[in-house]
């Protein structure tokens, strides 16, 4: 079985993640086996955990993206779980309705949070829906 990861020419790369010798300047290894040589390189472990983090939400936003494109919805039918369009994923945590009033409480993805009121019927354009989520 591969590694799932190809070469621009749809080749399999095997990818080797080797942990480091704890001491002062600890590094992680990886290494990629393309066709056309085989690449090295080290990190800290901080560093790898970001990698793996950022890699962990690239991979739910694939598979959770819509085929069709944005899709606009009230500003009061928003739901746990909605992606806001944008250049930098903002996910709704929480929606709460009073009278003609939304209040949004939205997650940036660094863990931020921070509520924002709108009117019930102002559009919100929509990255990703998730269905059925409330």
């Amino acid at each position: 079985m591969g590694s799932g990861i190809t070469d621009a020419d749809g080749h399999d790369v095997p990818v080797a993640v080797v942990p480091g010798e704890a001491g002062p300047d600890p590094r992680v290894s990886v290494t990629l086996s393309p066709p056309a040589g085989e690449l090295r390189w080290s990190c800290t472990p901080a560093a790898a955990r970001e990698l793996a983090a950022a890699l962990v939400r690239a991979a739910e936003e694939t598979e959770n993206a819509p085929a069709e494109g944005p899709v606009t919805v009230p500003a009061g039918e928003l739901r746990r779980g909605d992606v806001r369009d944008g250049d930098k994923a903002t996910t709704v945590d929480g929606v709460r309705t009073d009278g003609s009033t939304a209040q949004v409480t939205w997650k940036s993805g660094a863990g931020r949070t921070w509520t924002q009121s709108y009117d019930v019927n102002t559009a919100i354009t929509l990255r990703r829906r998730l269905p059925g989520k409330r």
